[in-house]
Formats: structure tokens, C-alpha cells, sequence
């Protein structure tokens, strides 16, 4: 249980992530709900405060998503954002019209009535926000007073000291908007008087004692692939119930070179894991015989999974949980108010198996977004070559292997992908990009080495900076990296003759060819 809690109402919103994120930084615990909420479970969460979203509707259309205003009667303070300060003019007695012009992008605020929202920060008196919107407050509720103002809004922000009640007509979350992360601060310290308590060691700490409760003396079984969540649930579940968590491996025949002995090896001698390695290479590769539809491919995979997963968690006796390493960005997306995603991704989830496998679900990580994962892995001790580890795709490289996926072709994709991996390594570029990988793709060019003409296979590099995995640029690395690479793979990777380079952002691309 954490000290002080803030509730975020998601209005549909798309910064309420980062919201959150905003007030975690913060050192305060924060959880986003959608804003249709049953109101037993607002009273249950018991807030310090609460935050209204953004959102993309209006006030002014019918069917709107509404605010319940009996949780302006709980006595917490409340802090409005955009269509959440529309929400408190509307349902309080304000006024709220439609802008002549919806306001989108940078716009210059100035404050008014000392408001303690912005203190701190320097050259408040003209601040860069950023705006949002289509509608705008025309008046203000009884015992607002006006809090800020911008050349084309006279109320950009409002605010009842009394009921500690604040709102604001641009983003303050987002990094556009100059002081951002002091006024969700001084929301938090100076407006609803909180400490800050969550931190991530705090967080391992007691998310390990509410394990040993969930648990008991029960078995755990997780399917372990290497990535950052699942080894850091693995280690989480260790340090709560020891040898009674049991990981299982999956070889599936499309992991990288030496993945299965550099994830296996350092888990089972430096943490002592209980990791049985399953051999089900044969059994993918055979399944995936002939297919070349990336969709088909990733449904044969995940299908297999299941089928071998399940097969030899039966064989452990006395199981009676699914470990799972689910974020909170997914738990988010499951319960919005808009409902749940109608598509995910079949190597985002091992979907089918708790229901299959009549087992109770614990998931130590669902609370976390996933750079929290990753200063979780630093709390409990894990190196830097596993928590730094680029993204892996579920279905491996079979889904970077344009067209039919064979042990040949895997060969050519493994050996080109080690010379990317080294390189990036080597020249420092490693933890400076979101992830970097080759892609063998299904067509052959001609090529001359020596005095012979070739007619080989081609790579393509795929290198991206992003954040989230949401959206994502191309990295501009240093042209001698990238001929060091083109040089070696073609030198060194029997059937490559052409290495090509994808300069394509996301979107419209996607990160993954596939």
C-alpha cells in the first residue's frame, strides 16, 4: 500500500501516460483509471488527489464522457487538464464555447493571482505551453478566479484556492510545455501536501513481500525468453518464493546467435534460477514449412508456443500460478474507456494460456512502466548487458526473414545480425539507439567478388531511435560504423553480396519489416 496515491481519470487522452509518468518522477504513486470507473473502486483506491485528463471530445456534444461529481465531494484536491478543465467549468456552473479555431501546438501563458502552480519556475511571466483543444472557457464557476491567461484565451487556467481545486488549458505533462514537470510538482507538495514516498526501492521491496502473500507455498511456472520483463519478474519471483518458481526456456529455432547460452548460463550461475531449456527448434521450423504470410507465421508461432509451454509446465507438479512480466502500459490498454484494443499483437502476450492452463495469473510488474523495469533490474542487482538488451520480437527472427523462414536462410540472418550487434557495441552506439537489426530479405542482386559475378542475397539494416516503440526515427550513425558493417557482412556472410539501409520513420513504417 502506498502512502499517498493519486488518481489519474483518463478521458481519453493522449499524454495520460505520461501523466502518470510525471507524477511517479515526482516520488508519489500514481495509477490511471478510465473515467467511467465504477465509483466502489475510486473509494477502495482512496486517492490524495485526483487528475482529469485531456481528451479529444466535447463538453458541448452529446454523450461526451461525463465526470462523476461526487468525487468533487470526497475533499481531495483536484487538478483539471484541458478537457478536464472544461469538465469542472461545465459541471460547476462555468461556461464553456467553441473556439473559433482549434488551438493545437505552442502558445506563450501568462500568469495571474500568484498562482501557486507556478512557482519556481523561471521566466514564469511568459511560459511556453503546449495547447490542445477546440472548445475554451468563457466563464469562469463561482469561486474560480482566473490563474493564467494567453493572447487568444482569457482563461487558460482557473482555480478555487479553498477547495483546492486547479485547472489548465494546455499540457503541462508533456515537454513542449516549458516548467512542466514543477507545476504538476507544485500540484502535488504545495496544493495537496503530499511527501514524496514511491521509489523503486521501495517498490521491490514491498511488491516482493505482497508476492510471498499471493504465492504462499504454491508453484510458479513463467516462460523466460531473456527480454528485460520477463528476467526481471523471474528475479522478483525468486527473491519471493525461491525454488519454487520454475522458468522454461523455449528454443524455438529463430533466437539469435548464442542467445539461448548467454540467457540460460548467466541466470542459472549468478542468480541461481530454476531454467529448464526446451528444445523445440524442429517442431517450429517444420510448422513454419512453406509459409511466407508474416501474420500466418506469427499465429503458427504463438500457437506452438502454447503447445509446448503448456506441455511441460503439466510436467511440474503442484503448479498453480502463471508468472507473466505485464506492464502497466498493457493493464492501461486493457481497461480504457474506450474499451479494449481491438488488435494485439500475437508476440505481445502469450495469450490462451492462463485460460488453457487453469492457473492463477501473478504479475509482479504490472504497476511499472518500462523504464521503471529497467531501474527495477539496477534495484535487484542485474547487470548492465541484460537490462540495456535491445527489444526482441516474440516470434523471433522469423519475422525479420522476408518470406519462408529455413535453417539456411536463419544462418545468413544470425551470422549478418552478430557483425550489427558487434559493431554497435564497439563504436559506443549500442545504448544510444532503440534497437538495431538486420533484416534478410527475398530477393537476390548481382554482385562481382574478385573476378566471379555473384548473384546473392541482400541485408537490410534497420537501426531506430525511439522512446516508446509508439513512434520512431531513423538513427543517423556515423557512415564509417555503417561501412564497417555493410564491409563485414558482406566479407564474412557466405550468400550477401548487398547491404542496404532503411531510412524509413515509423509511421508510416513499422519498426519490424514484418
Amino acid at each position: 500500500m502506498h502512502d499517498n496515491r493519486i488518481l489519474i481519470l483518463d478521458f481519453g487522452s493522449q499524454f495520460t501516460q505520461l501523466i502518470a509518468r510525471r507524477v511517479r518522477e515526482a516520488g508519489v504513486y500514481s495509477e490511471i483509471h478510465p473515467c467511467n470507473v465504477d465509483p466502489e473502486r475510486v473509494k477502495a483506491f482512496k486517492p490524495s488527489a485526483l487528475i482529469l485528463s485531456g481528451g479529444p471530445s466535447s463538453v458541448l456534444e452529446g454523450g461526451c464522457p461525463a465526470l462523476n461529481m461526487d468525487y468533487l465531494e470526497m475533499g481531495i484536491p483536484v487538478l483539471g487538464i484541458c478537457y478536464g478543465m472544461q469538465l469542472l467549468a461545465h459541471n460547476m456552473g462555468g461556461k464553456v464555447v467553441a473556439s473559433t479555431d482549434r488551438e493545437y501546438g505552442r502558445a506563450q501563458f501568462t500568469p495571474q493571482n500568484d498562482c501557486v502552480l507556478f512557482e519556481g519556475i523561471e521566466e514564469k511571466d511568459n511560459l511556453t505551453v503546449w495547447m490542445s483543444h477546440g472548445d475554451r472557457v468563457e466563464g469562469l464557476p463561482e469561486g474560480f478566479v482566473p490563474m493564467g491567461k494567453t493572447d487568444s484565451i482569457e482563461f487558460g487556467a482557473m482555480g478555487n484556492v479553498d477547495k483546492k481545486i486547479y485547472a489548465l488549458q494546455f499540457h503541462p505533462e508533456v515537454a513542449h510545455t516549458t516548467g512542466g514537470a514543477t507545476i504538476i510538482q507544485n500540484f502535488l507538495f504545495k496544493v495537496a501536501n503530499l511527501e514524496p514516498s514511491w521509489s523503486m526501492e521501495s517498490f521491490v521491496e514491498t511488491s516482493i513481500e505482497d508476492l510471498k502473500k499471493q504465492v504462499g507455498d504454491a508453484k510458479v511456472v513463467l516462460g523466460l525468453s531473456g527480454g528485460i520483463d520477463s528476467t526481471v519478474a523471474a528475479v522478483m519471483l525468486h527473491r519471493a518464493i525461491g525454488a519454487n518458481l520454475h522458468c522454461i526456456f523455449v528454443d524455438n529455432g529463430l533466437l539469435r546467435m548464442g542467445e539461448k547460452e548467454e540467457v540460460i548460463g548467466f541466470l542459472a550461475e549468478h542468480f541461481d534460477l530454476n531454467v529448464k531449456l526446451v528444445d523445440a527448434a524442429d517442431e517450429f521450423l517444420n510448422d513454419l514449412k512453406g509459409v511466407e504470410d508474416p501474420e500466418k507465421k506469427r499465429k503458427i508461432i504463438g500457437y506452438k508456443f502454447i503447445e509446448v509451454f503448456d506441455r511441460e509446465a503439466k510436467a511440474i507438479e503442484g503448479v498453480e500460478f502463471l508468472g507473466q512480466g505485464t506492464l502497466y502500459p498493457d493493464v492501461i490498454e486493457s481497461e480504457s474507456f474506450k474499451g479494449p484494443s481491438a488488435v494485439i499483437k500475437s508476440h505481445h502476450n502469450v495469450g490462451g494460456l492462463p485460460e488453457k492452463m487453469n492457473l492463477k495469473l501473478v504479475e509482479p510488474l504490472r504497476e511499472l512502466f518500462k523504464d521503471e523495469v529497467r531501474r527495477a533490474a539496477y534495484e535487484l542487482g542485474l547487470p548492465e548487458h541484460i537490462i540495456w538488451r535491445q527489444p526482441f520480437p516474440g516470434p523471433g527472427l522469423s519475422i525479420r526473414i522476408i518470406g519462408e523462414v529455413t535453417e539456411e536462410r536463419l544462418e545468413i540472418l544470425r551470422l549478418a545480425d552478430r557483425i550489427v550487434q558487434n559493431e554497435m557495441v564497439a563504436s559506443d552506439w549500442y545504448r544510444k539507439v532503440w534497437q538495431g537489426f538486420a533484416v534478410l530479405l527475398p530477393l537476390k542482386t548481382v554482385g562481382v567478388m574478385g573476378d566471379d559475378r555473384t548473384y546473392e542475397n541482400v541485408i537490410a539494416l534497420r537501426i531506430v531511435d525511439s522512446l516508446d516503440a509508439m513512434t520512431a526515427d531513423w538513427s543517423r550513425l556515423p557512415s564509417d560504423i555503417l561501412a564497417r558493417m555493410s564491409n563485414r557482412i558482406i566479407n564474412e556472410v557466405k550468400g550477401v553480396n548487398r547491404v542496404v539501409l532503411d531510412i524509413s520513420s515509423k509511421p508510416p513504417s513499422t519498426i519490424e519489416w514484418e
